[in-house]
């Protein structure tokens, strides 16, 4: 939208509208729109002072994505010259849904007409030849042209090029010189002790995921909590958490989040007791379900270029390999929650048997039973006290937490007519009639 410029002849009047002293009511009026859209798109006003002095303003708004954007809780849409609901035009609406959905959040535009010069210096691309193993090519054509391969950019008809979502996500050098992810940078927080009343540190990554995923990763392994161990000769900190099991989980929460929920990113909160792992968006997997389910994303091609780069693996192993881990590491089970609008992944450090809640000892009775499950393997008493450290004489204890897991209906007996002492078990979603009320 212009402001300054005559309908019909586009002659430059010039205008008195200034978007920076502007208010409705009390506030000012870019708070007003914003609070009133949903989703919360970027806008931006630009005041601009014409060559004989006229002042022009133009409203730059980013487009819809996913779904239409919503005024007051309303949709509308432009019929000639006016504006009228869009529920009152029904094939309008239609076909703006099927352009919308076909439309996925990678092949939006984060930079638009920007030069090539401006592309090599926005994006790391040294990264990107880096990742995939390949050799930056001589001039600076062969460059450009590997990035519009893979999408990165895209020519733009008005002239130079335009930087794609994907672009600016993965490899962008400075996310804030993209004003529609620059919220989507990936945050990490140290707290002292185990509530947020004291933050120790606080950063944010600039760079896309891709370009700094390997470093961000050395950053987490620097912050996080470490064990003093007395080897032989020498001292050494053993890390609280498993590296690889912090890697999947980070990794999940940059490709699976929702781009569309704006104003909030992923997000690494580091405590003395845990970590938590926060994404926009709710799953699209039931969280008891993640260790057998097939992989979703709805971020796909994001998701196949990080799988390219060796980042994840895109086969639905990355809880898995989580899961693994933190049993290797006889860790109290990952907790996977959904906030409205969010998941949260948390890792917890180590802590007693004696000292788990029930809730923690089902949880990892269950989540020991999938991964024996999918690894066609059976799940016994034997096997659940090698994965709580519960000595052989002791296998009432685990017994106990056993039937905890059976009367929650986390877990169900294979064959009730077998004796206690080895029994088998199958997580509640392999019993050929599941329970209808589950508590994980």
């Amino acid at each position: 939208m212009v402001w300054g410029v005559q309908d019909g002849t586009h002659d430059i009047v010039g205008t008195s509208f200034d978007p920076a002293e502007a208010k409705k009511g009390n506030q000012e009026l870019e708070s007003w729109l914003l609070q009133l859209l949903n989703p919360r798109l970027h806008f931006r006003f630009y005041p601009v002072v014409m060559e004989q002095g006229e002042a022009v303003v133009v409203l730059e708004i980013a487009p819809a994505f996913r779904h239409p954007v919503q005024f007051q809780g309303r949709e509308y849409i432009r019929v000639g010259s006016y504006k009228k609901p869009l529920n009152g035009f029904p094939d309008r609406e239609r076909a703006l849904w099927r352009a919308l959905e076909r439309t996925p959040f990678e092949d939006g535009v984060a930079a638009e007409r920007v030069s090539s010069d401006d592309v090599l210096r926005m994006l790391d691309y040294p990264a990107y030849f880096r990742l995939l193993g390949a050799n930056l090519p001589p001039g600076r054509d062969g460059i450009l042209a590997a990035l519009a391969e893979d999408d990165l950019i895209k020519p733009c008809e008005a002239g130079g090029w335009n930087i794609t979502n994907l672009g600016g996500m993965l490899f962008a050098t400075h996310l804030p010189d993209f004003p529609t992810l620059s919220r989507k940078a990936l945050r990490v927080i140290k707290y002292q002790g185990t509530g947020k009343m004291f933050t120790e540190r606080e950063l944010s990554e600039p760079r896309g995921y891709a370009a700094s995923f390997e470093e961000t990763l050395r950053l987490l392994n620097s912050l996080l909590p470490a064990n003093e161990v007395m080897g032989q000769a020498l001292r050494r900190d053993v890390p609280m958490f498993p590296e690889l099991a912090v890697r999947e989980v980070v990794a999940n929460a940059l490709i699976h989040q929702d781009f569309l929920i704006t104003g909030s990113g992923p997000t690494v909160e580091i405590f003395d007791n845990r970590i938590e792992v926060t994404n926009p968006g709710e799953p699209l997997v039931d969280t008891r379900r993640f260790v057998d389910t097939p992989p979703k994303s709805r971020n796909e091609t994001l998701a196949s270029l990080m799988r390219r780069f060796n980042i994840c693996e895109e086969r639905g192993s990355g809880i898995d390999k989580v899961v693994f881990q933190v049993e290797f590491f006889q860790l109290p089970a990952p907790l996977f929650e959904v906030p409205p609008g969010f998941m949260r992944t948390v890792l917890f450090a180590h802590r007693p048997l004696a000292q788990m809640t029930k809730a923690d000892r089902v949880r990892a009775c269950y989540l020991h039973a999938c991964l024996k499950y999918v690894s066609r393997e059976p799940m016994t008493n034997a096997t659940l006290r090698e994965r709580l450290g519960i000595s052989d004489k002791n296998a009432a204890a685990a017994s106990r937490i056993l039937g905890e897991a059976v009367d929650a209906q986390a877990i169900v007996i294979e064959d009730k007519e077998v004796g206690a002492r080895v029994r088998r078990y199958l997580p509640y979603w392999a019993s050929p009639q599941p329970p209808e009320e589950v508590v994980v």
